[in-house]
């Protein structure tokens, strides 16, 4: 038997229960999946066998491969996924928050917001966009702003369910800072909500992580304060 029946024996699930799973969202752990031997391809090997599955995704849908429009439409799909989508998945882009002394003392919060999210559901491929709002409030050490967002950026460029994803931006912000003070606000619409199964294109999704002082009410209030403050420049 070929690897790659190997894997689809192995992958055999109920159509019911996977149908549940995903309408349900259910995350597996605060982990994203991964196998021991996920990074043991280079980029480029990825890209060629994603390339001929995707083309054979194609050809099953009844897709005319030949066509100029079309061709080159699995090798475009690889590559989008390896070095762009989920260019998250790989440890070696994790973003290097290098951490300054907070030497001018400053010590309420710091709230980043309206950070871009785009991220992709791990039970239909499909993106979910929104927003996402980081806070603060410095235990002797600071990073730069921009880090914050690109720390945002690197969790939400995988396979993700947004709950995971909030809690893997708070594991990041309080290992990064070292601090316990830190608050993640999120909210998105997903596609898989909008364009399949019950299509509702109103709706959005709000998850949110409140830590060390950021539980006490009157700084989260001031917080989401924050949050709804119209600042834009």
């Amino acid at each position: 038997m070929s690897k790659e029946k190997s894997i689809i024996e192995e992958l055999k699930i109920n159509h019911a229960e996977a149908e549940q799973i995903g309408e349900d969202h259910l995350p597996s752990s605060i982990d994203t999946p991964l196998r021991e031997d996920a990074f043991d391809l280079s980029d480029n090997e990825k890209i060629e066998i994603i390339q001929e599955h995707f083309a054979h995704i194609m050809h099953a849908l009844g897709l005319d491969l030949t066509d100029e429009s079309l061709k080159g439409t699995p090798y475009r799909v690889a590559k989008m996924y390896v070095r762009e989508i989920f260019q998250g998945l790989n440890p070696k882009n994790k973003p290097d928050a290098k951490r300054f002394l907070n030497k001018y003392e400053y010590g309420d919060l710091v709230v980043v917001k309206n950070i871009n999210v785009t991220s992709f559901c791990e039970h239909h491929f499909l993106p979910f966009l929104g927003k996402a709002h980081i806070g603060y409030i410095s235990g002797g050490e600071v990073i730069g702003l921009s880090k914050i967002n690109r720390i945002v950026e690197y969790y939400c460029r995988r396979p993700q369910v947004q709950e995971r994803l909030t809690l893997q931006i708070a594991d990041e912000l309080e290992h990064s800072l070292e601090t316990k003070n830190a608050a993640v606000f999120i909210e998105s619409k997903h596609l898989c909500v909008a364009t399949r199964g019950i299509q509702d294109r109103t709706s959005s999704t709000v998850t949110t992580e409140y830590r060390g002082k950021f539980k006490e009410k009157e700084v989260q209030q001031r917080f989401i304060d924050y949050i709804k403050a119209e600042t834009e420049m």
